[in-house]
């Protein structure tokens, strides 16, 4: 009876799972495709609708970051770190399950983000949508079996996701926003990946002994995607902030 709910169990989660694929394969011929739409066509403005959907989810995230973070800390002081990374109750409690499912739904109107990218004709990099795809496969993946690990995945998604789109709102609206402020949510993105891949860790460790819900496939896909993210977002950040500041010292110091 255990094997056959299982089965059915790991059935349901395919199922789930190549729902996320056919998301995700819509969402890469409308960028390829948008692209070569918008080619030999002139830009749109949108900065109107680009406030209301950066300050919409800005939020919803802020909201979200809010309700499954209180969860969080209270774990933390209550059961310790070990209890928070295996906790299986952040699915289920009254507030953080709702938080916990809008989270996964939420990874398919974000792809909308890059939506405002092709039509404005910006610079649409690799990082870009090969987040957006990774992270919804990722999140559907997951959610439906409610594995270890989850609570600290989605609150940090929700807290960095709060400073990136407020951030975006206020440029898209014509604010002048510091440099450092870029930096400083690159930075967090960062420091995102490092622990998510220490979370990880911990699953992988805890997971025999210490009733700590998942499976290695998940513990593995969780693994290559964290690492990529991590080198992928540092790069960038040198990239960035770091090689041209120090290609115009350079320049100066001639």
């Amino acid at each position: 009876q255990n094997h056959r709910t299982r089965r059915e169990k790991t059935l349901e989660s395919y199922r789930f799972l190549l729902k996320s694929f056919m998301l995700c394969g819509l969402y890469a011929a409308l960028v390829f495709g948008g692209q070569h739409f918008m080619r030999e066509r002139p830009k749109l403005n949108l900065r109107r609708p680009l406030v209301l959907w950066s300050l919409s989810l800005a939020i919803f995230s802020i909201i979200g970051a809010v309700r499954t973070g209180t969860y969080m800390l209270h774990v933390l002081l209550n059961g310790g770190f070990r209890q928070s990374v295996c906790d299986s109750s952040f699915y289920k409690a009254p507030v953080t399950k709702f938080w916990a499912y809008a989270f996964a739904l939420s990874k398919v109107p974000e792809l909308g983000d890059t939506m405002f990218i092709i039509l404005r004709k910006q610079r649409l990099i690799f990082l870009h949508w090969y987040h957006h795809i990774t992270v919804l496969l990722y999140s559907w993946y997951t959610y439906k079996d409610q594995v270890a690990g989850g609570g600290w995945f989605m609150t940090m998604n929700y807290m960095v996701h709060s400073l990136m789109y407020s951030y975006y709102a206020a440029r898209a609206a014509g604010l002048r926003v510091p440099r450092v402020c870029a930096m400083t949510i690159t930075a967090a993105q960062i420091l995102q990946m490092a622990m998510g891949l220490v979370v990880l860790a911990y699953v992988y460790y805890w997971m025999d002994i210490a009733h700590c819900f998942s499976y290695v496939d998940k513990v593995v896909w969780g693994t290559i995607m964290y690492l990529s993210y991590l080198l992928l977002f540092a790069s960038f950040f040198y990239n960035t902030y770091l090689k041209d500041s120090s290609e115009v010292k350079g320049t100066k110091a001639e």
